[in-house]
């Protein structure tokens, strides 16, 4: 099985190095996505939108054959949400990693200011603690290293859907910084941003208790409920 790894604000696909190893030894085929304007620290990413950031690991999906299995962390769920929204027939199952499936309509800003048409990586103050769990200061300083900023647009811009078809396609929710039970009880509230998994057709909910960044603090953890996903 051919696996796409979309990361979330601030990392570029070797943010996946951790995880994939044991994918790739299980033997499916991994692309952990670099997506547009993310290439470096000194990239211009101000007029990246996102549906670049779509159109990107749409590219992926076609790129190989047959079904392909979607993992999406954090605002990289969105990013893939829509890439089956474009390919439901391509997309066998679709894993949202600490974040959400957003619907049409829909921006994902985050809250966090932009400036020359990027975010930068914000300090520590601006996570919750939940959000922080098991990263050590070591690790925070790594992260905040390879931290790159991401374009502005494509967190902002509104979530484009026309496919009804992406309800069809199997889910798989990995809870980390909130669980599985808080997760259920903000669809059961019908809160917008989790609104999208009241359509979803199958959506599988499993915990794995650590920080918003499994793929630094969990990795062989989360690798293996990929492959059981798979």
């Amino acid at each position: 099985m051919d696996i796409i790894l979309v990361p979330g604000l601030w990392l570029d696909g070797l943010s996946w190095e951790e995880v994939t190893p044991a994918l790739e030894e299980a033997g499916h085929r991994t692309h952990a996505i670099t997506l547009p304007g993310m290439e470096s620290k000194e990239a211009d990413r101000s007029g990246i939108t996102r549906q670049d950031h779509v159109q990107a690991v749409v590219a992926a999906i076609d790129s190989v054959d047959g079904e392909v299995v979607l993992v999406g962390h954090s605002a990289g769920a969105a990013i893939a949400h829509a890439a089956v929204d474009a390919r439901p027939g391509r997309v066998s199952r679709a894993i949202y990693v600490g974040g959400f499936p957003l619907g049409d309509g829909g921006g994902d800003p985050g809250g966090y200011p932009a400036e020359n048409g990027e975010i930068a990586f914000p300090d520590w103050s601006g996570f919750e603690e939940e959000d922080l769990a098991d990263l050590d200061e070591d690790a925070r300083a790594r992260f905040r290293e390879r931290a790159i900023p991401a374009p502005a647009h494509a967190s902002s811009d509104p979530q484009r859907l026309s496919d009804e078809r992406r309800y069809d396609v199997p889910v798989t929710v990995i809870s980390t910084e909130f669980s599985s039970e808080t997760l259920q009880s903000w669809i059961d509230r019908d809160l917008e941003p989790v609104r999208e998994f009241t359509r979803i057709k199958e959506v599988e909910y499993i915990d794995l208790p650590t920080g918003h960044w499994p793929q630094f603090t969990k990795p062989e953890e989360l690798a293996q409920i990929i492959l059981e996903a798979t």
